[in-house]
């Protein structure tokens, strides 16, 4: 087996660490080291994952962002992969073993695994459930069987440490690293995968507050890589700019989309009732068949998925606020100047907004 460092970027992070280093060191296929960097935590986290014999090392600051600890950990690394987790997320016990054998392909830089939700207590976090069930058995296998995934997450990725390094470490210049580093790679002709079998398990937005910050700050960094790479990615990796150029269009019509029962009612003889029945009707017929399968493949209770689907429109009347405050902010002030965009990376967990966690 391939040799591998886990780096756990961790801010204030002594009461989800337990259970992030619990699955990290019962893997079936053990990690050759684990890195746990303490970046400017006022709580015990240094000494839970010393607890846990994680190596923690500790900046002289408040790094700031996820990508600054990542990178702060990084010269530290000696394996030929590294596998960047989440302080709040929950690997299954087999993630490394079944993950590494994507990088038999040389080309591979970068790989990444099923992630689901790991808490469904409150209506965010149930959305979000019914978001990743259909993003990942969906959206996910569609593009990686077209060799263009649109993102690895970061919550749980492994890289390829020798290509990571030379491309200066997880990319700083956007507030979403993940796809920065997705889709970089992809430009230099390099491949990312998704692998459906390596599962893993985030904690979620519980409170609209942490949704807010969480959506912000993902909205916010699919427009700067938008802004950054799509000339490039138009050229080179023309697939790839066909899912971004499509989720643009999604993002752009959504508002005439949920406004079609008042435009039905008021252009043609149906009743207000009878358009919102219309409407309901055919989205929930394009969202069922989806995550029915996705139930099964997980082994998850249908009735359970299906009752959790009126929660996923209060989340996506946040995805589509932050998602059109995006498009403005740093695709038309941020080109005009008149705007430095979103810099401050913002969690939205933490007491203080510069969380690396």
């Amino acid at each position: 087996m391939r040799s591998l460092t886990v780096i756990v970027p961790a801010h204030n992070e002594e009461e989800g660490l337990p259970a992030t280093l619990e699955s990290v060191f019962r893997q079936t296929v053990p990690p050759d080291a684990v890195i746990v960097v303490d970046d400017g935590s006022a709580d015990r986290t240094g000494d839970v994952a010393r607890a846990f014999g994680a190596t923690v090392l500790t900046p002289p600051h408040n790094l700031g962002s996820k990508a600054k600890a990542q990178n702060f950990a990084l010269p530290h690394c000696s394996t030929e992969l590294v596998l960047a987790v989440d302080a709040d997320t929950v690997l299954a016990p087999d993630y490394i073993e079944r993950i590494t054998p994507a990088f038999d392909d040389p080309a591979v830089v970068v790989a990444a695994g099923n992630v689901q939700t790991r808490h469904t207590r409150t209506v965010w976090e149930r959305g979000r459930s019914v978001e990743y069930l259909f993003g990942f058995h969906w959206h996910r296998p569609i593009q990686n069987g077209a060799n263009s995934p649109v993102v690895c997450s970061g919550c749980c990725s492994v890289f390829r440490r020798d290509v990571l390094a030379g491309f200066g470490g997880f990319p700083e210049r956007t507030i979403v690293e993940d796809m920065d580093y997705t889709w970089s790679q992809q430009i230099a002709g390099r491949r990312a995968v998704y692998v459906a079998d390596a599962e893993a398990w985030a904690a979620d937005p519980e409170t609209l507050t942490y949704l807010r910050k969480q959506v912000w700050r993902w909205m916010a960094g699919f427009c700067q890589n938008v802004r950054l790479h799509l000339g490039r990615l138009i050229l080179r990796k023309p697939l790839l700019a066909v899912w971004i150029l499509l989720a643009m269009v999604e993002i752009l019509t959504a508002p005439l989309w949920w406004a079609t029962p008042v435009i039905l009612a008021a252009t043609t003889d149906q009743t207000l009732p009878s358009a919102l029945g219309w409407w309901a009707g055919t989205d929930i017929l394009l969202t069922v068949p989806p995550l029915v399968y996705a139930a099964r493949r997980r082994k998850l209770p249908v009735r359970r998925v299906l009752l959790n689907i009126p929660c996923v429109y209060p989340a996506k009347a946040v995805n589509l606020y932050y998602a059109w405050k995006a498009v403005w902010v740093e695709l038309v002030l941020v080109p005009l100047r008149l705007s430095r965009g979103l810099t401050v990376y913002e969690k939205g967990r933490a007491p203080t907004p510069l969380a690396a966690g």
